[in-house]
C-alpha cells in the first residue's frame, strides 16, 4: 500500500471516502426481512447485473431483503500454485423498483501474474450491462489511478490515495483498501436488509458449545475464536448479538473409509450456532464434502453455504483434508466480506 496525499495525473481527490456502510442504513427496526437466500434472479437489473459475473464462473446470490430492498452477493474463489482459494466478491443493493442503488467491489489481492485489474474487471461488464457507458470509465479510471501508483517516487506519511469521479449515473470512488464504491445518483435506499435469523442464532447461545468443543472464545466482546489442538477457527459477523455470518476451519480424516475426525469433537453438541431449520441440512452438506475431499458453493435450505477444500494425500480408502467454511454472507457494505 502506498500512502499519501493524492495528487496524481488523472485522478481527482474528494475530502472524504464514502462511509461503509453509509450512515444510518442499518439503524432501523425489522421491516419485512426475509433472510432466506435464493439464486440471484436472472431477469430485470438483477440478472443484468450478475449474468457477466455468473458467465465468468461467479455465484450470484439474493442472500436478503426487506421492505424497501434487496441484497445481491456474488463471490469466486481463486485457487494458486499452493492450492489456497482467494475469493473475491461483489455486492449490490436494489431498490424496490428493481434500480441499483448502491455497489461495491471490494479490493482483493492480486494474484502473481494477474496483470489485469480484478477490480475493474468484475466491475466493468457488470456496470455496462446496466449503464452502457459506465464500465469503460470505471476501467479507464481505476487502470489510470493504478499506473499512477506505480511511477510516484515518493513515499509519504497521509492519506489512503484515491480517485472519484461521476457520470449522470452514480458517484465512484475507488482506492487500494476497500475497492470501487457506486452511489447511484438517481436513488437510495434509506433501510437496508439485514437479517439472518432464518438460519442463524445468537453467539451468547453458541459460545458455550463452542468452549466445550475446545475452543479459546471469550464473548463479548471477542468475535474471532481459535481452537489450538486442530488449528481450527470460528469467527463471526455480528448485528447486535445476532449471528449474520460464520466461518470456521475443520479438517477431515478418512483411514480405511472411515471418519476418524468427527465433527462433534469440535462441535459436540452440532452446530448449535445454526437455527434448527437448517442445521441437519447443512451438516450434512458439510459432512458430504468431508467424506469426499471437495468444496461446494451454493445455497442449503435458503442458507448460503461456501466450502473451501484444501487436499493432502489420498488413497483409494483415505483422505486428509481441510476445509474452509463460510455460513450465510455478512451485511451488505461491511467487513470481512
Amino acid at each position: 500500500m502506498i500512502l499519501g496525499p493524492l495528487i496524481l495525473t488523472g485522478c481527482t481527490r474528494s475530502a472524504e471516502p464514502p462511509a461503509l456502510p453509509p450512515a444510518g442504513v442499518y439503524d432501523h427496526d425489522g421491516s419485512g426481512e426475509d433472510s432466506q437466500a435464493v439464486p440471484a434472479p436472472t431477469d430485470g437489473t438483477a440478472g443484468a447485473l450478475t449474468r457477466p459475473l455468473r458467465e465468468a464462473g461467479w455465484f450470484c446470490a439474493q442472500v436478503r431483503a426487506d421492505a424497501d430492498s434487496r441484497a445481491l452477493w456474488c463471490r469466486i474463489g481463486r485457487r494458486d500454485e499452493a492450492d489456497t482459494v482467494h475469493p473475491q466478491v461483489a455486492q449490490f443493493l436494489l431498490d424496490r423498483d428493481d434500480r441499483l442503488a448502491w455497489a461495491w467491489f471490494p479490493y482483493t489481492e492480486q494474484p502473481v501474474n494477474q496483470q489485469d485489474n480484478q477490480v475493474a474487471a468484475a466491475a466493468a461488464p457488470a456496470l455496462t450491462a446496466i449503464w452502457p457507458d459506465a464500465g469503460d470509465r470505471a476501467r479507464q479510471e481505476i487502470d489510470d489511478f493504478d499506473r499512477d501508483l506505480l511511477t510516484r517516487t515518493g513515499r509519504q506519511s497521509g492519506e489512503i490515495p484515491r480517485t472519484g469521479w461521476r457520470d449522470t449515473h452514480a458517484d465512484y470512488s475507488y482506492d487500494g483498501l476497500n475497492g470501487l464504491v457506486v452511489t447511484a445518483r438517481d436513488t437510495s435506499v434509506r433501510r437496508w436488509p439485514f437479517g439472518s435469523e432464518h438460519y442463524a442464532t445468537t453467539m451468547s447461545s453458541a459460545v458455550d458449545d463452542l468452549l466445550a468443543g475446545g475452543y479459546d472464545c471469550f464473548y463479548p466482546p471477542q468475535q474471532n475464536c481459535n481452537r489450538p489442538q486442530s488449528n481450527g477457527y470460528f469467527r463471526v459477523t455480528l448485528r447486535g448479538d445476532q449471528i449474520v455470518s460464520a466461518q470456521f476451519g475443520i479438517g477431515s480424516l478418512i483411514e480405511s473409509g472411515r471418519q476418524r475426525h468427527l465433527l462433534s469433537e469440535e462441535f459436540p453438541h452440532g452446530l448449535t450456532f445454526l437455527t434448527e431449520a437448517v442445521r441437519r441440512p447443512v451438516t450434512e452438506r458439510i459432512e458430504q464434502s468431508r467424506r469426499s475431499g471437495t468444496g461446494f458453493t451454493g445455497i442449503v435450505a435458503g442458507t448460503i453455504v461456501i466450502i473451501d477444500a484444501r487436499r493432502g494425500s489420498v488413497g483409494k480408502d483415505d483422505l486428509v483434508a481441510y476445509f474452509d467454511i463460510q455460513i450465510g454472507a455478512p451485511l451488505t457494505a461491511t467487513l470481512p466480506v
